[in-house]
């Protein structure tokens, strides 16, 4: 398959993932992912499903697994009757984010299929950069791809190696993977969740008090059902849980971390920890730096819902200046800059977010961003804030410049998109219509991070 790229493009798979494992059949777990899965809708919005399995109950049909997923937010998917009808002891579930144009149906998360081990259900997040050669191996042995994510890749290199036992099987093909990976799948009476070995992708592990198991993408999700955060799954990890607890096994003893910044600049929950570092503090953190680097004299404050307000608010303790809630956001509408036309992304704008006139008008505003990336929503904004009444406006990003889309998880056509590689600051400054703009530099970035060892190359 000389022409692979011409004929099959994979997208990329970031989005959200909550599994559950007890030792005994429950009818709530279908109950408990919903709000678990709820927790993280923030993390993708185009689809969401489960996959629920009765592992204890023996039927001549062996392991069976129901699916339930399509189109739409949570709360779009599951029904009342979704939520009490069914029983199991182990599940899968997962938000995908939306990728330009959309996906297909085969596409939506968990992935299913049969195997020498039985059933399996897979959930990824995550983005491969070896898909090429994998496919062509695949291919070459008679497989049949029926979707565009590499989630699929990953089931059928696990069924190909299905021979060898479940947990050769899962440790083989693991260990074929390049990129940014975490995995949840189930397999036999296990639930196995595995973590790319320099940590790109989050995932984390929690308990009820009746012993019951959570694998969740963020900690927020795992506080969200009533249930205690145990700690996060090691980068190059793979834990396997079953009736006889949890067995940790390390397939990759490197000791280079590679974590995601757009983890904390962006992705996640700001109630979340992540590696130990939580997601307020991280923000916070940001907006000190960026009055500390930049002081400016102004009458308001006013942070970007939802990510960046922590940042403003920060900008706010350092600079003294009054923060407000002038910007209210309308919770129903998606993230923007996904949208295909610049039409539809300035409507979505004005949808999303409406500005307070009364607090605004014959104001200086310095308004914080958690980012810019293509500066078309910035642009947007920034025109509305005017429309106001707003005397000045002051741009501030609480990330550096952005010129390439490399881990952090944006579904872009091309690096050509992001203004950072197309203008210089000033350029962008009057491009998006501020009174002055500002980016958090790579060093105060390094120092909201606290020393960990994150990937930055998506800056200048």
């Amino acid at each position: 398959m000389k022409n692979f790229k011409a004929v099959r493009e994979l997208k990329i798979e970031d989005g959200g993932i909550f599994a559950l494992y007890s030792k005994n059949v429950r009818d709530d777990l279908i109950s408990i992912a919903y709000y678990g899965l709820y927790a993280l809708q923030h993390r993708g919005q185009e689809s969401a499903g489960i996959s629920l399995c009765d592992a204890i109950t023996e039927t001549s049909e062996g392991i069976r697994h129901k699916t339930i997923k399509g189109k739409g937010l949570v709360s779009d998917i599951f029904s009342t009757e979704d939520l009490k009808n069914y029983i199991g002891n182990i599940l899968v579930g997962h938000v995908k984010y939306s990728a330009e144009g959309g996906s297909s149906f085969r596409s939506y998360q968990p992935l299913r299929g049969d195997s020498l081990l039985g059933k399996i259900s897979i959930v990824e997040n995550g983005n491969l950069k070896n898909t090429e050669k994998i496919i062509d191996e695949l291919y070459e042995s008679g497989s049949v791809l029926q979707s565009d994510t590499d989630t699929e890749i990953i089931l059928k290199l696990i069924g190909k190696n299905a021979k060898l036992g479940y947990k050769q099987a899962v440790l083989n093909t693991i260990k074929e993977l390049e990129g940014a990976f975490v995995i949840a799948l189930i397999v036999e009476d296990k639930l196995i969740g595995v973590r790319d070995p320099l940590g790109k992708r989050p995932l984390c592990l929690g308990r009820f008090e009746d012993g019951m198991y959570i694998l969740a993408s963020e900690s927020c999700a795992i506080d969200s059902v009533g249930a205690k955060f145990i700690r996060d799954i090691e980068p190059g990890e793979m834990i396997i849980i079953d009736e006889n607890g949890i067995e940790s096994i390390k397939y990759n003893e490197t000791k280079e971390r590679s974590y995601s910044s757009f983890e904390y600049i962006y992705f996640a929950r700001p109630d979340s920890v992540i590696d130990g570092l939580s997601v307020y503090e991280m923000r916070h953190s940001c907006g000190r730096y960026l009055y500390e680097q930049n002081p400016i004299e102004a009458d308001l404050v006013i942070g970007v819902p939802d990510s960046g307000v922590p940042a403003g608010i920060g900008y706010s303790e350092a600079s003294g200046i009054p923060y407000a809630t002038a910007l209210l956001k309308n919770k129903y509408i998606g993230r923007t800059f996904i949208l295909p036309t610049q039409a539809s992304r300035e409507m979505a704008v004005r949808l999303k977010l409406n500005a307070m006139k009364t607090l605004i008008k014959d104001k200086r505003i310095v308004v914080v961003d958690d980012s810019l990336v293509r500066g078309t929503t910035s642009k947007i904004l920034i025109k509305i804030l005017y429309e106001a009444g707003a005397k000045e406006v002051h741009f501030r990003s609480a990330s550096p410049v952005v010129i390439r889309e490399s881990y952090f998880g944006i579904d872009l056509s091309t690096d050509k998109e992001l203004i950072g590689n197309l203008m210089t600051v000033d350029q962008i400054k009057d491009y998006i219509g501020a009174t002055s703009l500002g980016y958090l530099s790579l060093e105060s970035l390094n120092k909201a991070l606290k020393g960990l060892n994150c990937n930055l190359d998506c800056f200048k």
